[in-house]
């Protein structure tokens, strides 16, 4: 009688090779930046080129829809002539005076209240109440408070970004890991100390993104509010070229407001990547 002998069978090893992104990680990383950024401006260009053809083929009435090309000669027309820089500069001159005011009320509540929850339990009711109030109905009140000039439009700034940086803020704050506060504790850190190595490095990357986000609201907001009570600005240009049906002069203006708005959160988007170089970035290496 035979007798079979079964070997178990050897165990399977999984071997992984490196790929390109390991054997060249910058060739990689630019190759991807390069990809990237790529997409970034084909999407808008198609866009812009369907709206040009839609206005050559007269599948638009261009008299409402002005073509890019037309869009693009008046606003620089308008530059040349100097007639475009002065409501720019309107606009931008309330937002960033807004900007600060409420960027700094802001940040300095929300780390207290994250801090001291008896601060906390005092003013978090009243301020979430008022967080709902649409900020654009407040415009009255600040036109009784400042008069006629530039008071009202910063003041209704600087109460959109308050809101949004306190917020934040606060949750941050709140955020930081109990077991960040006890080593602090156990190395005898002061308040000062505490804060400075501990609190600030852990809540400032959730803080900038409140901040860039403010940023955008910031401009919108100062649009909307130069529509009705500014006689300058570039809401007050949209606002009033299409009231006088000049749809050329209405697309200049708002082109202009996203221009700002792009790069003033991308200035706070790169003042974040600046102080934070702890924290992940939101592009760039180390992205899939």
């Amino acid at each position: 009688m035979s007798t079979v002998v079964r070997t178990p069978p050897a165990e399977s090893v999984l071997v992984r090779e490196p790929g390109p992104r390991e054997l060249h990680p910058g060739r990689t990383h630019r190759r991807r930046r390069a990809l990237e950024v790529s997409l970034a401006l084909a999407v808008p260009l198609a866009l812009v080129l369907l709206w040009q053809l839609a206005a050559a083929q007269a599948w638009i009435d261009d008299r409402v829809y002005p073509a890019p090309s037309t869009i693009l000669a008046d606003g620089w027309d308008r530059a040349a002539a100097g007639e475009l820089w002065p409501d720019v500069w309107a606009t931008l001159r309330r937002v960033l005076a807004g900007y600060a005011v409420g960027t700094a009320a802001g940040y300095l509540l929300g780390l207290l209240m994250g801090s001291l929850s008896l601060v906390r339990a005092a003013l978090e009711p009243l301020l979430d109440a008022l967080y709902v109030v649409p900020k654009l109905a407040l415009l009255p009140i600040f036109l009784n408070m400042f008069g006629l000039g530039e008071g009202p439009q910063v003041a209704l700034v600087a109460a959109t970004v308050f809101f949004f940086v306190w917020i934040s803020t606060m949750s941050a704050v709140i955020a930081v890991p109990a077991g960040h506060r006890d080593a602090g504790r156990v190395f005898g850190a002061s308040p000062w100390q505490m804060f400075r190595h501990v609190l600030l490095p852990a809540s400032l990357p959730a803080v900038l993104v409140g901040a860039r986000i403010a940023a955008g609201v910031a401009v919108l907001v100062i649009v909307a509010s130069e529509q009705i009570a500014a006689a300058d600005g570039l809401g007050h240009l949209i606002f009033d070229s299409r009231a006088l049906f000049q749809n050329d002069v209405m697309f200049v203006g708002i082109v202009c407001v996203a221009v700002l708005g792009v790069l003033f959160s991308e200035l706070i988007r790169l003042a974040g990547r600046f102080l934070t170089p702890w924290a992940p970035r939101d592009r760039g290496r180390g992205q899939s």
